[in-house]
């Protein structure tokens, strides 16, 4: 079992910027985030694989956020600028079993998932 824990969500006007954090309690590949947006399904924000670096984003996303991970630390980072309304939701921090893939299209599917944190943005 992996245990993730979420922190760095809060309330920015839009056009602000965020950095979200996640510990896991014990290391993984690949990391990534989902976020579960008001009147919507949930849907992948991006992941990182340690292995290469390679990292990928919903397209919504591109360009405005940045993942990475310490592996020293165990912990992935995303990095939100130029935040819009519509990026407002709970994000959570997930991490795939061994034999999932590691990639965007295959987050919402991954085992491990943290709680969540909060990022409201405001027009």
């Amino acid at each position: 079992q992996v245990q993730l824990v979420e922190s760095g969500g809060g309330s920015v006007q839009a056009g602000g910027s965020l950095r979200l954090s996640c510990v896991e309690s014990k290391y993984t590949q690949c990391m990534g985030w989902v976020r579960q947006t008001p009147g919507k399904e949930r849907e992948a924000v991006a992941a990182v694989d340690d292995s290469d670096g390679y990292a990928d984003y919903a397209n919504s996303v591109k360009g405005r956020f940045h993942i990475s991970k310490d592996r020293a630390k165990n912990t992935v980072l995303l990095e939100m600028n130029n935040l819009k309304p519509e990026d407002t939701g709970v994000y959570y921090c997930t991490a795939p079993v061994r034999g999932q893939v590691c990639d965007a299209g295959s987050m919402i599917n991954w085992a491990y998932r943290g709680q969540g944190t909060q990022v409201t943005v405001s027009s």
